[in-house]
């Protein structure tokens, strides 16, 4: 009876989440398409230095075309693909999909901080977004990072520590393991950190408008918070997973399972949030995307609660009133 009821709550569990990422899917897809036409055919990105947003919106827009397949194993209660190669060319889109998001978010990141902490100074950064090689090379680099779903001994969904595993396989499991981790915790550390100094650093800012320096604290601290949400819970889960999987404890391993594909699906929604953040807080390409796509009665009404604003994003606003600032004292 118990094994029945499992299995009736199991089916639950993903007819639910199937439509969970069917809303994702119907959000993400025209929110994500849109910001890509902007991008090509109205704000020419890589005539206005948006070379890693543009990126972030390509990784974001491969994540939704994953959805429907995961859509179709959940409404089928399954947790993955019966085919072992559709298995894992969707495990592949995942990890290279997930890390370039993370890689290049952690790159503005680090730009938006040289920019505010570290004015004056020669700013790396700076010079890799101007160059779509350097984002090429971040692509490649991911490669090498999805190897385990590539593996012929690879197992689907998490093999380690559910059977007696060969050398190869056992190294397999954990290399999977220490990329997964790692591509949150590391980025995570980084991104608190740039965000910390750079709040510290419009704090302490007395010269210039209170309102906008407000939008900028409000920008960086909301990169944080959403990827707080998006990414933190699922690898918390994942290691709760691998937990009780070693410890051979079943029952909990059949809710820890189902837990972790629910905070995965929570993961997805970064596709709606993304462009919210990354690409509206650049104000040249949200007039450009305002004009466009919105109706003339709230373009005025948003171009009213904007007035003030310049066509370059809140930070470089920010960083330019320090900049003046700085000239003055000297």
């Amino acid at each position: 009876l118990s094994a029945i009821e499992g299995g009736h709550f199991f089916d639950i569990t993903y007819q639910v989440l199937s439509w969970v990422m069917v809303g994702e899917f119907t959000l993400g897809l025209p929110l994500n398409l849109s910001v890509l036409y902007i991008f090509i055919f109205r704000y020419k990105f890589w005539k206005n230095k948006a070379i890693f947003l543009f990126n972030i919106v390509v990784a974001d827009f491969l994540l939704v075309g994953c959805l429907p397949f995961k859509i179709h194993h959940y409404q089928h209660n399954l947790r993955r693909s019966e085919d072992t190669v559709l298995c894992k060319i969707m495990l592949f889109m995942l990890f290279l999909n997930r890390g370039a998001s993370i890689g290049f978010l952690i790159t503005m990141s680090l730009d938006r901080y040289f920019n505010v902490v570290h004015l004056g100074r020669r700013n790396f950064v700076k010079v890799f977004k101007k160059s779509p090689q350097i984002s090429v090379i971040i692509w490649i680099l991911l490669l090498p990072l999805t190897i385990p779903t590539m593996v012929t001994t690879f197992e689907c969904c998490n093999s380690h520590g559910r059977v007696k595993e060969t050398y190869l396989h056992d190294v397999t499991d954990t290399f999977r393991e220490i990329v997964f981790f790692s591509q949150i915790i590391i980025p995570y550390i980084i991104l608190v950190y740039c965000t910390v100094r750079i709040v510290n650093r419009l704090r302490k800012k007395t010269v210039g408008e209170k309102t906008k320096l407000r939008r900028a604290v409000c920008l960086v601290t909301s990169v944080v918070v959403v990827f707080s949400f998006c990414f933190l819970p699922c690898t918390i889960a994942r290691a709760a997973l691998l937990f009780v999987r070693l410890k051979n404890w079943q029952d909990a391993e059949n809710i820890a399972v189902q837990w972790y594909d629910a905070l995965m699906v929570l993961s997805y929604s970064d596709c709606l949030l993304d462009p919210l953040i990354y690409c509206f807080s650049n104000s040249g390409f949200k007039d450009v995307y305002i004009s466009t796509f919105c109706p003339a009665f709230i373009q005025k009404r948003l171009t009213n609660s904007d007035s003030g604003t310049t066509n370059t994003p809140t930070y470089t606003s920010t960083t330019t009133t320090l900049l003046n600032s700085r000239s003055v004292s000297r």
